[in-house]
């Protein structure tokens, strides 16, 4: 059965239904049929005895990844799966995600298996500790395991956006995070965004948290969003992080006012 081409058209109400889950766990993936299935299976070791669901967002995929999924789905009831029929970005995957997410926590992790499950409880334990007020939990990569090239890309990439966004991470391309739904949803969308969600929650007027991860080697396949492409549009997407955060106004704190006054 073939879905329909735009994501927005196939998404549940979040609302929908009096069980929901307490985490969402989002999936964005392109052409990762062979790293899904273990993946699928240490999300679900890692939040074992959580209410949790697992969305996989299949960003066009030309391989088998939407039949592996359809598969894994029959003994899964917490499994789901969105399909476009054509890429869209790893952004736009994740938005995807978010607007069909059901929990009050949704954890993003990249598709090919290199961000370790096992750091989910460490993350929502953080989110937890850290209070209403902390809305995001950032996963920083130890021991990275892409490319040298890949490495110091990264590395000069975080350091110019500390530098100018100030926001108090150094790793802000770790796919592994661990967001507050409603929190997630103010953040204006743009491709790219999911490298500026530091920044764009101290926007909003929330605190961030990080916990230190491992990366691990890529089991199969090669990455399908590469250095080039993210180099080419990152100077404009810093800067145009930095102009939304300086424009935006002093954030309101309303009380509502009930008939009693009180």
């Amino acid at each position: 059965m073939t879905m329909p081409a735009s994501s927005e058209t196939v998404l549940a109400d979040p609302s929908a239904g009096q069980d929901r889950p307490e985490v969402s766990v989002v999936i964005p993936c392109k052409n990762e049929a062979e790293n899904l299935p273990e993946l699928i299976g240490e999300v679900a070791t890692a939040l074992d005895g959580r209410h949790f669901e697992l969305i996989v967002v299949d960003d066009g995929s030309t391989d088998a990844t939407p039949d592996v999924v359809r598969e894994l789905m029959l003994t899964r009831p917490w499994l789901r799966l969105l399909r476009d029929t054509r890429s869209s970005g790893q952004s736009a995957a994740v938005r995807t995600g978010l607007l069909a997410a059901r929990g009050d926590v949704v954890i993003t992790i990249d598709g090919d298996g290199q961000n370790n499950p096992e750091f989910m409880p460490a993350m929502l334990d953080a989110l937890a500790k850290g209070g209403p007020q902390t809305a995001l939990v950032a996963g920083q990569r130890l021991k990275r395991t892409d490319s040298g090239a890949k490495r110091i890309a990264s590395r000069m990439a975080n350091r110019l956006r500390g530098a100018i966004l100030k926001d108090g991470t150094r790793d802000s391309g770790c796919g592994l995070k661990a967001v507050r739904r409603h929190v997630f949803l103010l953040f204006p969308y743009f491709d790219g965004w999911h490298r500026y969600l530091p920044a764009l929650t101290i926007r909003e007027g929330y605190k961030v948290a990080h916990v230190d991860v491992v990366d691990r080697n890529r089991r199969h396949g090669t990455s399908k969003y590469g250095i080039l492409d993210r180099a080419l549009v990152g100077a404009l997407d810093l800067f145009g992080v930095w102009w939304l955060i300086r424009r935006r106004k002093n954030i309101p704190a309303p009380t509502e006012v009930t008939i009693d006054g009180r």
